[in-house]
């Protein structure tokens, strides 16, 4: 952690951000809870889903029950980390820039 003095987010700017990373949350629960849905749904409708044979005998409902779902949740997981972690450095941190006319102890000398 980082115990710069400086830095000073008011209680608004937190507020803020909180609300858009609640909304980045429920975004990304919905993307999860569609992705999920999907596997039933097409084990419902589609018959070749289940009946059709790939790789090995596996059919393409078994393949993405087994593989493609870890996958979607590595993906899901690390965009939706890497999208928060921008939005609260983005939103939140900025140290307070000095204005033009403040003089530095250097130049004073």
């Amino acid at each position: 952690m980082d115990d710069d003095v400086g830095t000073r987010d008011t209680p608004a700017e937190v507020d803020a951000t909180f609300r858009t990373l609640r909304r980045v949350a429920v975004g990304y629960f919905v993307v999860f809870l569609l992705g999920v849905a999907a596997f039933p749904v097409l084990t419902l409708t589609l018959d070749w889903w289940s009946q059709a044979r790939l790789v090995g005998g596996m059919s393409p409902g078994f393949l993405v029950a087994a593989f493609g779902l870890y996958g979607f949740f590595a993906v899901l997981g690390i965009a939706a980390a890497r999208l928060s972690s921008a939005v609260e450095h983005r939103m939140l941190g900025e140290a307070a820039q000095p204005a033009d006319d403040t003089v530095d102890e250097e130049d004073a000398r």
